[in-house]
């Protein structure tokens, strides 16, 4: 779990809903029209822009930025090391009976035992790069046009309050009320966008970088591996991707 996404989400909506209860009762920040508008503007919306079956997927996609687990380049980049060292004790056929249990890892590692060339692995593994980050990619669109959907319905509902408003001007005692549910529109969409869309989106957009680098770290690590490298010169290829404090070298230094 992200523990980050959790206690952001949390203390966002602790901060809006405290704010509220400092000076006035949640109850009259609960208008059934306006959320309609808004939640229900934002959802019709997102049915015009995407096809069903990626709608349907959205739940997924948001869960992803709650229950994603962070990568570890680090860790990867030991494990690939570990299978270098094996290829060059043994062969690279050898590399099929070790167990991996990253699929992308898995798949490149299974090319290389099946003396694919080096053109044939690289190309496979990065029309799979590419379909991840396309995948990720709607998840993360989808998020950010409803966030901007949210404050566009908002503001659709504050002017349908105020022409309501205006209708009713003979009667002075009724205009602060009526104001005040018209602007609840414009509140309930700028949350939406604010809190639970716009941020997770940019979360997303995050992991989905750091899988790619990930990715990128095994391509380039079976890429060694299948050209025979020592295993050495692996790992320091491949700490490149890795910021300079984590490298092997900065450990070494450590050591010494």
């Amino acid at each position: 779990m992200d523990i980050s996404t959790v206690a952001g989400l949390v203390l966002a909506t602790l901060a809006i809903i405290g704010s509220i209860l400092y000076g006035s009762p949640l109850s009259i920040f609960i208008d059934p029209p306006s959320i309609v508008v808004v939640i229900g503007g934002v959802i019709a919306t997102t049915l015009i822009k995407w096809p069903m079956e990626n709608v349907k997927a959205l739940v997924a996609y948001y869960m992803k930025s709650v229950f994603s687990t962070p990568v570890d380049a680090k860790a990867m980049i030991e494990e690939i090391q570990k299978l270098a060292e094996t290829a060059r004790r043994e062969s690279v056929f050898a590399l099929e009976k070790v167990p991996v249990e990253d699929k992308f890892l898995k798949k490149a590692v299974t090319l290389a035992a099946d003396n694919r060339p080096p053109e044939v692995i690289t190309s496979i593994l990065s029309l799979e790069i590419a379909a991840m980050e396309d995948r990720h990619s709607k998840g993360v669109d989808m998020l950010e046009g409803m966030g901007a959907d949210g404050p566009a319905f908002g503001m659709i509902g504050t002017l349908i309050g105020l022409v309501q408003m205006l209708q009713n001007m003979s009667d002075p005692s009724s205009i602060g009320p009526a104001m005040a549910v018209a602007l609840l529109t414009t509140f309930y969409g700028s949350v939406i966008a604010n809190v639970f869309t716009i941020p997770v989106a940019a979360k997303l957009k995050q992991r989905s970088k750091q899988e790619a680098t990930k990715m990128n770290i095994i391509v380039a690590g079976v890429l060694g591996i299948v050209a025979g490298e020592n295993p050495r010169v692996i790992r320091e290829k491949l700490d490149s991707f890795l910021p300079p404090g984590e490298r092997l070298v900065a450990d070494d230094k450590g050591k010494e």
